[in-house]
Order: C-alpha cells, then structure tokens, then sequence
C-alpha cells in the first residue's frame, strides 16, 4: 500500500500495491488425448465432482482415453498437498480440474 498527502494535507492511501511475480513456461502440451492417462482432481466443492465426471463423459465420447484416475482435494480452501500433487504427476499423463458451484 502506498500512501500520498494532497496539497490540503489530507493523506490518501492507495491500497493496489505492487505485484510481483516470476514469470513460469507452460507444460508441454500432448499432441492428442489418445491412450492418454486422465487425472481428475475434484477440490472437493459441492458440484464439482459432478462437473468432472461430465466433462469425462464427454472426453470419452470422442477420444480413446487411457485409464481415468480420482483424485480429491482436502478441502477447496487450501492448496492440493505437495504429496498429493508428486503422485498426480507419477500416476497420470494429463490432468482435468475445474471448480463447480
């Protein structure tokens, strides 16, 4: 937060601070889905698991998808355990994640 003081005297604050961040490149992408192995990872509010296993139905209705694994959150205000997140990535070649209310 950065603050000014007016030619009245009166003091202003400005609370948009500054942002910083470190720029990261993109994951590789597949070429195609085919025989790809799925990760779904449901944050765990109360539609989401309904919204994944749609959005799967429907990936299955065009693309040969290789196995379709489950995963869930803790709770969908915290962030996915690191452990959580190094068996995703051991296990699964894609993942699908979406918030549902």
């Amino acid at each position: 937060m950065s603050e000014q003081r007016l030619p009245s005297g009166q003091l202003i604050y400005d609370p948009r601070g500054k942002v910083t961040a470190v720029p990261h490149p993109l994951a590789s992408r597949r070429g195609s889905l085919d025989g790809a192995r799925i990760g779904v990872l449901d944050n765990s509010k109360w539609n989401a698991s309904k919204l994944l296993r749609q959005v799967i139905a429907q990936l299955e209705a065009g693309v040969a998808l290789g196995d379709v694994r489950f995963y869930k959150k803790a709770g969908f205000s915290r962030p996915a355990e690191a452990a959580l997140l190094d068996q995703i990535a051991a296990e699964v070649d894609v993942v699908v994640t979406a918030i549902g209310d």
